[in-house]
């Protein structure tokens, strides 16, 4: 018996690679949350109402690891590849593969093929192939202000925006900067970083633009997610100078100015004055 399951997988593999008639060959898009379970139809209608004694059933990802095989009604796990051992369960009346705890390393391309014993060696009637793609979310875009100093007119301000553990890896990010009835849009060079043993990615932009004076201000970031996961964006941050911090900056630059001026006439009213008097005194 256990030879015979042998032969019959030898036989699985070299009919998995070859294309058959009449058999659909299209592709399944299948998403899973990170450690979450994700679940792999095998598409098989069953039109002939075969009994599930009759059939044998394998899940594989590529050509070599098997998953789940259903050998004539029964669970056998001879043959499955040990890190898919305990983490599958199929349902026989829709055939749908749940995989348990699916992490990253089990993205990849998935075959579902079903053999019906007949006599002699067993046929192929049915071929489905799925792709898997694992989802983790990104945190929550954060807007952190780089720089100390107090923020003044005519300085910049410098900020950096950063998501972590997400994947897959983002498009892109982009700041936001509005301003009474405008919005403008930055974006900058985006560092992207995976942790070598989560294989999750963390991303940062930086920004670096004058202060922005005379308005209120409204600055966020929005995170580009890929294969139409949407955008995440961070809590708006508010820059607001008000017109008197600018005049009185203004004051202050003037202030000493005024005082050089009134010194500079003191002290030519004083030569003149001085000149005056020995002239006078020439005149005696």
């Amino acid at each position: 018996m256990v030879e015979e399951s042998v032969m019959e997988v030898c036989i699985f593999f070299l009919c998995a690679m070859i294309p058959l008639p009449g058999i659909a060959a299209s592709v399944h898009q299948v998403k899973a949350f990170l450690d979450h379970s994700a679940y792999l139809s095998c598409y098989f209608p069953n039109s002939q109402k075969i009994d599930v004694k009759d059939l044998i059933v394998f899940w594989q990802k590529g050509s070599q690891k098997v998953l789940h095989e259903v050998y004539y009604g029964q669970e056998k796990h001879e043959n499955l590849s040990p890190e898919y051992i305990n983490r599958t369960k199929v349902d026989k009346d829709k055939w749908i593969l749940q995989l348990l705890n699916a992490g990253i390393e089990d993205e990849g391309h998935y075959e579902c093929i079903v053999q019906h014993k007949k006599k002699g060696p067993p046929e192929v009637i049915h071929k489905s192939e799925c792709s898997l793609h694992i989802t983790a979310n990104y945190s929550q875009p954060e807007i952190e202000r780089l720089h100390t100093e107090e923020l003044k007119p005519n300085g910049y301000l410098n900020l950096s925006c950063s998501s972590t553990g997400g994947y897959p890896e983002p498009q892109e990010m982009t700041w936001l900067i509005s301003r009474e009835n405008t919005t403008r849009r930055h974006t900058p060079h985006m560092d992207v970083s995976q942790d070598a043993v989560t294989k999750l990615y963390n991303v940062t932009s930086k920004l670096n633009i004058p202060v922005p004076t005379n308005s209120l201000t409204n600055i966020s970031c929005l995170l580009h997610l890929k294969e139409q996961l949407g955008s995440l964006v961070s809590a708006t941050l508010v820059i607001e100078i008000q017109e008197k911090e600018t005049e009185e900056v203004k004051t202050n630059f003037f202030v000493p100015l005024i005082a050089v001026a009134v010194l500079v006439t003191l002290l030519l009213g004083f030569v003149i004055l001085k000149n005056r008097n020995i002239l006078s005194t020439n005149q005696i």
